[in-house]
């Protein structure tokens, strides 16, 4: 008999929303008495993280960047899992991503912005995208374990880039091992300057023009996925590949494929970093939101709407830790990196904790409405 899946017998209301609700909660108690423990006030830290996620337009601007990251890396561990696929090379992805975008930034820089972005965009999506290939390749045709090969090809992308921005990317004439700065027309607005334009003041941050493309890439994985035959497909061998096959589908195209645009949206991640943000291409920019991406994914329950809300929530836990590492001393930036450990492991490994608590309620509701 099949197990019956961890959310059954819940509305689909409650498993999407009041479950990671509950999650969240327990997160922050937990978190609450960490800070008690070390002679702080957890009201006080709640509050001085928000005001620093949310309290003014700076904080914001930071909070979206941040988020932006991970609504990339969400959307392509999303992708995957709708396969069947446990994608957990995004940070390898998003690396290779982020060297396409610096290729073009740095070698095709005679061309004009409306040029040159486009072409950025687009070598992002084709190295992320290539390099999430070949491990989707490798399980359809030879068996290879998805997780074992994308682990594998994270630590290959770090290699290669040490590599190059050692030996053949680095500027000339100093150690740090990082590119040339980008040409002024080879860098993404920045959304100060972008609300600019129509004269909306706002402070300068990291945040740039790639957040309502993020948006909009959430907008197209939700028609690809419930409005396309290819999503459809894509679906049906995630949920029972035998089926797939009776129905005449192919769980080795499919699981390629959804490898292929797994990657590709992890990959644009590297346009918010070094085109939009850093503006040259250097050692370890990714900092960690491929794998950051795997909880945002799980959080928002694999759907678009909800990884841009856990998005916007792992954005405020990054800006307003910064925020309370700095005006708490005690809680010090590893005790916020704990912080986020615990939305994660609450969250993400412990996602139906509350499920046996809530299941009785409900049934309860069910017999009494049946009355």
């Amino acid at each position: 008999m099949a197990a019956a899946e961890p959310g059954a017998g819940l509305p689909r209301w409650a498993t999407a929303g009041l479950l990671p609700l509950m999650n969240l909660t327990a997160a922050f108690v937990v978190a609450g008495i960490v800070i008690v423990l070390l002679g702080e006030s957890p009201t006080q830290a709640l509050l001085v993280l928000i005001r620093g996620a949310f309290g003014f337009r700076e904080a914001w601007g930071y909070t979206l960047y941040y988020a932006t990251n991970f609504i990339f890396t969400a959307l392509a561990v999303s992708v995957a899992l709708h396969c069947g696929l446990f994608n957990i090379g995004g940070e390898g992805q998003g690396y290779i991503g982020g060297l396409g975008v610096g290729l073009v930034c740095l070698f095709l820089d005679g061309l004009p912005t409306v040029l040159l972005a486009p072409l950025a965009l687009l070598a992002g999506a084709l190295f992320g995208g290539l390099w999430a290939w070949a491990p989707g390749y490798l399980q359809a045709r030879r068996g290879s374990h998805i997780v074992i090969t994308t682990i594998m090809f994270n630590f290959i992308a770090a290699a290669l880039m040490v590599y190059l921005l050692v030996n053949v990317l680095i500027d000339p004439g100093q150690m740090s091992p990082q590119s040339r700065t980008f040409a002024e027309h080879a860098r993404l607005p920045a959304m100060h300057e972008a609300l600019g334009w129509i004269g909306i003041d706002f402070p300068r941050t990291p945040l740039n023009v790639t957040f309502p493309w993020a948006l909009a890439c959430g907008a197209l994985v939700w028609v690809f996925i419930w409005h396309t035959r290819w999503g459809y497909e894509l679906r049906t061998v995630g949920a029972n590949p035998a089926a797939a096959v009776y129905a005449g589908i192919s769980p080795a195209r499919n699981v390629v494929r959804a490898m292929a645009i797994s990657g590709a949206l992890a990959g644009m991640m590297g346009l918010n970093e070094v085109m939009g943000a850093n503006h040259r291409l250097l050692l370890n920019f990714t900092a960690g939101y491929g794998f950051v991406g795997i909880a945002v994914s799980l959080m928002g329950r694999n759907h678009p709407l909800g990884i841009v809300l856990a998005s916007l929530l792992f954005g405020a836990l990054y800006q307003g830790g910064a925020e309370l590492a700095f005006e708490m001393p005690r809680v010090s930036r590893e005790l916020v990196v704990v912080i986020q450990g615990l939305v994660i492991l609450f969250v993400g490994a412990l996602e139906y904790l509350f499920r046996p608590v809530l299941l009785p309620w409900f049934r309860a509701l069910q017999r009494r409405a049946a009355e």
